[in-house]
């Protein structure tokens, strides 16, 4: 079992160490360290990167050494990966990095949607309807000009939008069909995503009719736990063994 999607203190996470560590308690055979990164070339994207700290277009090769020192220090594999902001806009800045940072392999996301990250309940709280469901039917074209861009590995928690109130609930079968289609055209893989798991969502993501569409059409997925803290990995990891057991599938492998 490995778990592809946890963060560290070079993004938004706890110190990198004990999240390799809270992995290996947790039976995994290996975790890959895929901190935030976002290089999109305007001033909005600037201006959070430097607000939050999301700086790993510079730090990492500072986190490359930090994560060879954890591969002498334990026994399990350790890749160095990375979680990238996606817009159909910047495929090209994100290319050229990507080339030349040379990770293991690159989880791809679409964090943003009319120009604000999904999870900012307030700014979708008062639109109409209409409105909602039209960023909703936005959002799912995003997600398929990632999957066909195909330059990531990984698709991260591919239906987001859940974990808003706000948007919950507007996401159709003719949505799921549409990634669905895609993903099994694309080398790019979705993950079973636990990041909300624990908490008030108390959901994977992909929702269930979206991961039962995926497996009509075959497609595999992957593990990311989406861990910010060392002590939710385990619990994340036994809920999605549990999912994996009762719908009888195997997750692909993406880095050994």
């Amino acid at each position: 079992m490995y778990d592809y999607h946890v963060h560290t203190n070079y993004s938004d996470g706890e110190f990198l160490r004990w999240m390799v560590n809270a992995a290996a308690d947790a039976g995994l055979d290996g975790v890959g360290i895929a901190d935030h990164c976002n290089v999109f070339p305007d001033a909005d994207a600037e201006r959070h990167r430097r607000a939050f700290g999301f700086n790993l277009d510079i730090t990492y090769e500072r986190r490359r050494a930090a994560i060879a020192d954890a591969r002498e220090r334990t026994d399990i594999a350790v890749f160095d990966a990375v979680e990238m902001d996606y817009h159909p806009a910047h495929e090209d800045a994100i290319g050229e990095f990507l080339y030349e940072a040379a990770f293991d392999y690159a989880v791809g996301s679409v964090h943003d949607l009319d120009g604000t990250n999904v999870h900012i309940r307030p700014h979708f709280a008062d639109k109409p309807e209409a409105e909602r469901r039209d960023l909703v039917d936005r959002y799912f074209e995003k997600l398929v000009a990632l999957v066909d861009s195909e330059l990531f590995a990984i698709a991260a928690h591919p239906d987001l939008i859940e974990r808003n109130p706000h948007l919950r609930g507007f996401a159709t079968d003719e949505h799921y069909a549409r990634v669905a289609d895609a993903f099994a055209a694309s080398r790019t893989v979705p993950e079973i995503n636990a990041g909300r798991l624990l908490d008030g969502y108390g959901e994977f993501h992909p929702a269930p009719a979206f991961l039962d569409t995926l497996a009509e059409r075959g497609v595999e997925v992957t593990v990311g736990t989406d861990s910010h803290e060392p002590d939710v990995i385990a619990p994340r990891i036994e809920g999605i063994e549990r999912e994996l057991d009762e719908r009888g599938l195997d997750p692909v492998w993406i880095a050994e």
